[in-house]
């Protein structure tokens, strides 16, 4: 019953994440045009809608949004049901907090591709059809640079586009969880292995033991 905790904190990123993302929606002009600045010119609220995966990238094909959507539908089930594995093996709960920020932040943003497109009508205008083809509401901008990129550096050269992506509470779950695992793996997975390489060595004890 302990693991309810966890699911608890990706429902309140859930909530959260939607409060802000209607408030923004039914409150805010989109684009520069409805920008608010919150600390100076550095961090700016800005309504933007973000028709793919993260950055902005799509696939280029007629059904990658819904691919797109049905993925992050299959990889929400499937963090769920690793966050549920892991609490039962009684892993680090640094690791169990951090999944379950993952999942929060993944399903925030699997409500706005599956949903938004009919519940807010901002489905693009050459979508088959709005249902899967909802654009994720995104609005917190952090300005550090925007411009046009040197010729020379690859990929971007010569593009226009801002140092920072404008995101939401979702990505900055996703974002914080991965990053805590990532620093913390050691620590989180070692004492993973440490618990599997004890229960193992307790297992042969007690074969010994019966075999004696």
């Amino acid at each position: 019953m302990n693991y309810y905790k966890y699911y608890l904190l990706s429902l309140g990123i859930i909530l959260l994440d939607h409060a802000v993302k209607l408030l923004v929606h039914f409150n805010m002009d989109m684009g520069v045009v409805g920008q608010i600045p919150v600390f100076g010119d550095w961090f700016k609220l800005h309504y933007t809608l973000n028709p793919g995966m993260a950055f902005g990238m799509q696939i280029g094909s007629e059904y990658g949004k819904l691919i797109l959507t049905v993925f992050r539908l299959l990889a929400m089930v499937g963090i769920g049901y690793y966050l549920y594995m892991l609490a039962k093996k009684g892993v680090h709960q640094g690791l169990l907090w951090s999944v379950a920020l993952i999942l929060g932040g993944a399903i925030g943003n699997v409500i706005d591709s599956a949903l938004y497109g009919v519940l807010l009508d901002n489905a693009p205008y050459d979508s088959s059809t709005p249902w899967f083809h909802g654009q994720v509401i995104d609005m917190f901008y952090v300005d550090i640079w925007e411009g046009r990129v040197a010729d020379w550096v690859p990929i971007w050269g010569g593009e226009y586009m801002a140092l920072w992506p404008i995101f939401n509470i979702a990505d900055a779950s996703i974002f914080v969880g991965v990053a805590i695992i990532l620093v913390m793996q050691n620590k989180f997975f070692g004492e993973e292995q440490e618990s599997e390489e004890v229960g193992e060595v307790q297992t042969s004890s007690q074969q010994h033991y019966e075999n004696q």
